[in-house]
């Protein structure tokens, strides 16, 4: 895809004649999102470390550094590996990495990597890790209460810290705690009780860790749903936020600031083309479910359409537009903009980014970390 719309970088009205469905970028939104985070992170005397799974992009890591990160968050080894090719520094891996050929991985990336951190939460995965020999700085990661990844409670955690902390090869660096359940609750208030009931079990726990000579100096989690809430509250050190830079449905829907305007802009779209338009009450367009990804529902449609018009899935290749009473649908060969439901699994589908400004394609960025989840 990239290859077929090069051709219309840098021309005026060149994001109208590209071949869709693509993955669109506003680059001035993304620009703004990225600041706008940074500089409250800064103003809460936080670090900023944002989470990649959401973008998947040395670029916009590389963007996020500038503006002050002081590193990215991977969800994966793959994701990693990838960034770091592209000169990437200061990453932290959030999922445990286990397996002798993860442990070997692990341990070559560390020895190219500045600044690599990666996420433990079983005493056997210290071990793997102590007997590899190679220098690695390690953050329990605590179990939020959804039983995904994490250690059990405020004992086992202070097991593994010591078990790193004997390890002559591994430092312990502190404690990660990511609430992704709360993420989304969509209302403020209920959000920050649930929050503030999390963050009392994490004091605490960080409490005990500090009474037993392992003061973490990282308390790494928070998420953009969270984001002033955590900062409120106090208890972390740093933020690993992610989908802050494109806004999805998911995150739209959610009262962020507790009453303020939105912080954040909807920057990630999908571009997509009325490929039939054989029917008076709707046009087939042509971005599927290969298009989406599906666990946040149809994707709302930002432009191109009747206001109202709704989308439904046809299909792997095909969506329908489906204006409402009274309205005329979209003609053929006229592009329908959609934003991402859920945005992380969506830019996994692509190969590469098409930033506009405007109706002016002005780059294409690789999305080098796409599909890199081993």
């Amino acid at each position: 895809m990239s290859a077929l719309n090069a051709p219309f970088v840098g021309r005026q009205g060149g994001r109208r004649a590209m071949a869709t469905p693509a993955l669109v970028v506003d680059l001035d939104a993304l620009e703004r999102n990225i600041a706008v985070m940074a500089a409250f992170a800064r103003a809460a005397g936080l670090k900023l470390r944002p989470h990649a799974k959401t973008h998947k992009s040395v670029e916009i890591a590389r963007r996020q550094i500038a503006a002050g990160a002081v590193g990215v968050c991977c969800a994966k080894l793959g994701e990693a590996e990838a960034l770091a090719a592209g000169g990437i520094e200061g990453i932290l891996i959030t999922s445990p990495v286990v397996g002798p050929f993860g442990v070997e991985r692990l341990a070559a990336l560390a020895g190219r990597t500045p600044g690599l951190m990666a996420a433990v939460d079983h005493p056997d995965a210290v071990d793997a890790l102590a007997a590899s020999g190679a220098k690695l700085t390690l953050v329990v990661d605590i179990d939020p209460g959804i039983h995904r990844t994490g250690v059990a409670d405020a004992v086992a955690a202070l097991a593994l810290a010591q078990r790193i902390a004997a390890a002559p090869n591994l430092t312990f660096a502190g404690v990660q705690f990511y609430c992704g359940m709360q993420q989304h609750i969509e209302d403020f208030i209920l959000r920050r009780e649930a929050i503030e009931e999390r963050t009392s079990y994490l004091t605490d726990l960080v409490r005990q860790l500090t009474e037993a000579g392992l003061a973490p100096e990282i308390v790494t989690g928070g998420g953009t749903g969270t984001h002033r809430i955590d900062a409120a509250l106090g208890a972390f050190t740093e933020l690993q936020v992610g989908s802050y830079v494109f806004m999805d449905r998911q995150y739209n829907d959610c009262d962020l600031t507790g009453g303020g305007p939105p912080p954040f802009e909807t920057s990630l779209m999908v571009d997509s083309r009325v490929i039939s338009a054989s029917h008076p009450f709707l046009v087939t367009v042509d971005a599927g479910f290969k298009a989406f990804a599906t666990d946040g529902g149809p994707p709302p449609i930002l432009a191109g359409a009747a206001e109202g018009a709704t989308y439904r899935f046809m299909g792997d290749e095909q969506g329908c537009v489906i204006p409402p009473a009274g309205e005329a649908p979209p003609r053929l060969g006229e592009i329908v903009t959609f934003a991402a439901p859920h945005c992380d699994p969506t830019v996994n589908l692509y190969d590469a980014y098409h930033l506009v400004r405007g109706d002016t394609l002005v780059d294409i960025w690789p999305i080098e970390a796409r599909g890199r989840s081993a």
